[in-house]
């Protein structure tokens, strides 16, 4: 009996990681794109630049609670998944779109008895932080002042108003900054030549037009460059090379310029 199931948690491992995988050749290009390291991670330097306070604080595992706002695209989820990877601590994801206070204890509950278990530091991870309502955000507060999880909390809204004050005191703000041009260059050209993880399989090609409408339309938004650049190449045949040339004309019809979208409360 015991043999068998052995067998069948086998089994069942082996399922979850071929689902794992598949789920991860499958998913986003933006997502698949993501760099492993900070040698591969675009922009930022301000913060995780060679000697930055906060890459010595990552890297060194010693980081304090800290709160990253900044635009949509500019990489704050990236920045703490590179966290759970460099970090010794467990790391625990959650977003605020789809949690709630039940999720939140029970992450809390998980970090406690692991500290208590094995000395193990939790970093808990909520995206979206100020989609928590004061009560929620109340719920972190005695854990982070405790440190019995050490917060990082991602937001594209001021947290001076988004976040509580008692919980915001603290935390550590850092500040992030839309791309520049040549920072979605960088990605485009990454994301094209990357045969693993990228499109360089696919052998997509951009004449000079396409690429710098793309960078435009992108506005520093580096997942908006990467979700049209992935809509063009599966929308471009490839040519009897194999080979296949995005245009001007496709690139446009594959995403929207945020440059080019009327300000909110503006009728289109």
């Amino acid at each position: 009996m015991k043999t068998r199931s052995v067998a069948r948690k086998s089994r069942a491992d082996l399922f979850s990681l071929g689902l794992e995988d598949q789920l991860r050749r499958e998913s986003p290009l933006a997502d698949r794109l993501r760099p492993q390291d900070f040698a591969g991670f675009v922009g930022q330097q301000h913060l995780v630049g060679d000697g930055r306070v906060l890459r010595k604080s990552i890297e060194a595992d010693q980081l304090p609670s800290i709160i990253l706002w900044g635009p949509p695209g500019s990489g704050k989820t990236t920045l703490a998944l590179l966290v759970a990877k460099v970090t010794r601590s467990h790391f625990s994801p959650i977003s605020a779109v789809d949690s709630g206070v039940a999720d939140l204890r029970r992450l809390i509950d998980e970090a406690r008895e692991r500290r208590q278990s094995s000395g193990q530091r939790t970093i808990l991870f909520i995206d979206e932080i100020h989609r928590f309502n004061k009560s929620q955000q109340d719920a972190v507060l005695p854990f982070v002042e405790k440190g019995i999880v050490t917060l990082i909390g991602a937001t594209t809204e001021n947290p001076s108003f988004e976040v509580v004050a008692p919980l915001l005191s603290r935390c550590r703000v850092f500040t992030l900054n839309a791309l520049t041009d040549e920072e979605i260059g960088q990605v485009v050209m990454r994301a094209l030549g990357d045969k693993e993880r990228g499109l360089g399989e696919m052998k997509v090609e951009m004449d000079d037009e396409a690429r710098k409408h793309l960078i435009v339309m992108a506005n520093g938004d580096a997942r908006i460059a990467l979700n049209a650049l992935e809509m063009a190449s599966l929308a471009t045949a490839p040519d009897v090379s194999g080979r296949r040339q995005i245009n001007l004309a496709t690139v446009e019809e594959s995403g929207h310029c945020r440059r080019c979208l009327p300000a909110p409360g503006l009728a289109l």
